[in-house]
């Protein structure tokens, strides 16, 4: 089930799913995105009746690009997964806000030259990579909640609000 939802958008019914369960049940996943670049807003349904929908990770895909190039690139469903755990371990009603989802390569390399906090071989180049903020979430807590989930890599970004989760090894930073 896909669903394109104005600013409003709200997602409910995340029941069913442990918050640090990172592997798929046959409790349907539905996620909320408001990508901060493009204005696109979205509910999707990615996982139901015991797999995941190639429709709806399509539309995450899309979502998800490379604002600067508009390269598409797949989505780790892991990753996808871990916001999902997310949004139940932190009960956030509002949709994830999408600072960055999928880079390029050459996009990637191009912000390396423009800062020291980009790695060479990003894992957002991958699709395994995400950097978000919740609407009614404190992003402290949303760090401390990644990182309790213990998925993947976790980073803190105050500064610039968000923070920087992914499917690679645990650390945090």
């Amino acid at each position: 089930m896909i669903c394109t939802l104005g600013a409003a958008a709200l997602v409910s019914g995340r029941a069913g799913v442990r918050a640090a369960e990172t592997t798929p049940t046959r409790a349907g996943r539905a996620l909320a995105f408001d990508n901060l670049h493009t204005g696109e807003k979205m509910v999707i349904e990615y996982y139901a009746q015991g797999g995941y929908v190639a429709q709806a990770l399509a539309s995450v895909n899309q979502l998800l690009r490379d604002f600067r190039t508009g390269d598409v690139g797949a989505i780790d469903v892991g990753l996808l997964d871990v916001l999902h755990g997310l949004a139940t371990l932190t009960a956030s009603q509002r949709p994830f806000q999408i600072i960055s989802g999928y880079r390029s390569p050459a996009t990637n390399e191009a912000l390396r030259r423009h800062s020291s906090g980009v790695a060479r071989d990003s894992l957002h180049t991958r699709g395994q990579a995400i950097d978000i903020r919740l609407a009614d979430v404190p992003l402290q807590a949303l760090r401390d909640a990644a990182r309790s989930m213990r998925a993947g890599g976790v980073g803190y970004y105050p500064a610039s609000g968000f923070v920087h989760v992914d499917t690679g090894r645990i650390r945090t930073w």
